[in-house]
């Protein structure tokens, strides 16, 4: 089974990386400082972290269940920056306090916005590969099917 973790896979998991550990340091100060404020927010910030480590980790394991994994985590990420970044625009009560999904990720460059179109594009251009099914060459059947007769 092939691994996503080559060429720009790699530039995707190290930026996973970088998400999770801004996510998840972001959410645990939230979170054990001044919960009570923004309490929504905060557990976004901790849902977000949850789903890049996960991510990340769907990147580099190789196999179908693997491959799966990273599509319904990237999926479901994309969801969340798409919701939460609307709903950070149209409701600003609702956000007290930014999360890393706000805005569309501004507060980040807007990487939490690129990066799962991104993603999704990887896993689809890898997704033979990364199931473990062998692309299947021209002319490779029609010669295994000469020799046979």
């Amino acid at each position: 089974m092939s691994s996503l973790a080559t060429g720009v896979g790699r530039v995707l998991i190290a930026v996973y990386g970088i998400l999770a550990l801004a996510a998840t340091g972001r959410s645990v100060v939230q979170i054990a400082e001044k919960f009570s404020f923004a309490p929504f927010s905060y557990t976004l910030s901790a849902i977000a972290a949850v789903v890049y480590i996960v991510a990340m980790i769907a990147l580099i394991v190789p196999g179908r269940f693997w491959y799966r994994v990273a599509c319904v985590t990237i999926v479901f990420e994309m969801t969340g920056v798409l919701v939460v970044g609307t709903l950070s625009l149209i409701d600003r009560q609702l956000f007290p306090d930014l999360t890393i999904w706000s805005y569309y990720g501004m507060g980040y460059a807007f990487a939490p916005l690129v990066l799962p179109v991104a993603g999704l594009w990887w896993l689809r251009k890898h997704h033979r590969a990364a199931a473990g099914v062998e692309p299947v060459r021209r002319g490779a059947t029609d010669d295994a099917a000469r020799s046979a007769e």
